[in-house]
């Protein structure tokens, strides 16, 4: 039995941290703004909503927290906000597995969110491609993308900080060992 090797995911850009949070400042001063009116809604009620826009950005911002890539006999396991995604590594076809970059293969870019969570620089969940392809996502870097075709006809994309060592290492399982 091995002991989990964790893979690191590629940080985040500084700029998605400010997609989550000006939304939610904004929708406060406008409940504020709204409270401040006069208005037929009772006060109580009303002054709720500002503490609840902010428990919705606090808890998006745990999410979004929550990212790993953890390989633990001979299972591939990706955490991705309020998504997990288990393969087995044989469910992953190795061959055609590979790193590069969605700003050159733009068919592989996610781009509907089928059941997601996505920020301008950050995707993770279950998405289609511009090339109408399903795919499981946790991508932080779209320079450095490991795509994990897999068997049934669905796709991984990753963002680990060294996309490469994480490929070696798949196919190092793959690989029968030889017979002794």
């Amino acid at each position: 039995m091995q002991h989990p090797q964790d893979f690191p995911v590629a940080p985040l850009s500084g700029h998605t941290g400010w997609w989550l949070w000006l939304p939610m400042l904004l929708a406060s001063v406008a409940c504020i703004a709204a409270l401040t009116m006069e208005s037929k809604t009772p006060p109580l009620a009303a002054w709720l909503t500002v503490p609840f826009v902010l428990l919705v950005g606090v808890v998006l911002a745990f999410a979004l927290r929550r990212r790993a890539i953890v390989l633990d006999n001979r299972q591939l396991q990706v955490k991705a906000t309020f998504y997990t995604k288990k393969l087995a590594v044989e469910a992953i076809d190795l061959d055609k597995a590979r790193v590069l970059s969605l700003e050159e293969h733009t068919e592989l870019t996610p781009m509907l969110k089928t059941n997601g969570f996505s920020l301008p620089g950050f995707k993770a969940g279950h998405f289609r491609l511009r090339n109408l392809g399903k795919a499981f996502c946790l991508v932080t870097d779209r320079t450095r993308v490991l795509t994990l075709p897999l068997r049934d006809g669905g796709l991984v994309l990753l963002s680990p900080e060294r996309p490469a060592d994480l490929l070696a290492r798949l196919r190092e399982l793959a690989t029968p060992a030889p017979r002794r």
